[in-house]
């Protein structure tokens, strides 16, 4: 057989004899469908990238924090708390453990009892964040801001400011 390459087709060109016959066939030496995979590959490691980046960055759930402000019930903060807390309610401002934190809001829900929980504003910025709330009550309207870190999809409280 006998080879010889074009250079503006990118093939082989092929000459067999068989028998009496000449038979030409073309290969093709550079095809196109590797380029179309590569960027197949690349848009599907592009994406899943994407889609890490987004999971990894995800918020830690503020919902049961909230849930427990809106129904005054602090027995389930008790969890969500870190082993230092700062706390500022109305009347006293200190940095306590969990159990004392607990134990000030109970007492500031004594006197207070919750009627709802808005968030107004939230934010998260890696493994921290805060969010600011409304917080009616029978004896009026209060502004709660918390800060919390993050552990897993966790928020574990560092601050409650209510004022």
């Amino acid at each position: 057989s006998c080879r010889s390459q074009s250079a503006q087709f990118s093939f082989v060109y092929i000459l067999e004899i068989e028998g009496a016959k000449l038979q030409e066939k073309y290969i093709p030496l550079y095809d196109n469908t590797h380029k179309k995979r590569r960027k197949l590959m690349k848009r599907l490691f592009l994406t899943l990238a994407l889609v890490l980046s987004v999971l990894s960055v995800m918020a830690a759930d503020i919902v049961p924090i909230s849930n427990a402000f809106k129904r005054g019930n602090v027995s389930s903060l008790s969890g969500s708390m870190d082993k230092e807390v700062d706390m500022a309610l109305p009347g006293s401002s200190k940095k306590c453990n969990a159990n004392d934190a607990v134990s000030m809001l109970n007492a500031f829900f004594g006197g207070n009892k919750p009627t709802g929980f808005t968030v107004v504003h939230h934010a998260d910025k890696k493994e921290t964040g805060f969010f600011v709330g409304k917080l009616p009550t029978s004896s009026g309207e209060y502004r709660v801001n918390v800060t919390y870190r993050a552990e897993g999809n966790k928020a574990i409280i560092q601050s409650i400011r209510i004022e």
